[in-house]
């Protein structure tokens, strides 16, 4: 609740506490940092369209331009 109310966000975020959906979109991977290896979401974006297609998938996001890549995306 905090993150959402510090950007002033104006929509509901969900949890994939058991990364249930991380999993199914192919998302859940091993990571690495600082030579500690572990489980994570590998932040990627992916764009539905009006019928509920996935029309494009946006892997290893670059936060700069991501919001220019996206916009550009949409049908």
């Amino acid at each position: 609740m905090r993150f959402k109310e510090k950007y002033g966000l104006p929509f509901t975020l969900l949890s994939d506490e058991e990364h249930e959906v991380a999993e199914r979109y192919g998302v859940w991977v091993e990571k690495s940092m600082g030579g500690r290896r572990y489980m994570g979401v590998e932040r990627t974006t992916f764009v539905i369209d009006p019928e509920g297609v996935v029309v494009q998938v946006m892997r290893k996001v670059k936060p700069d331009t991501h919001a220019d890549d996206v916009l550009a995306a949409l049908p």
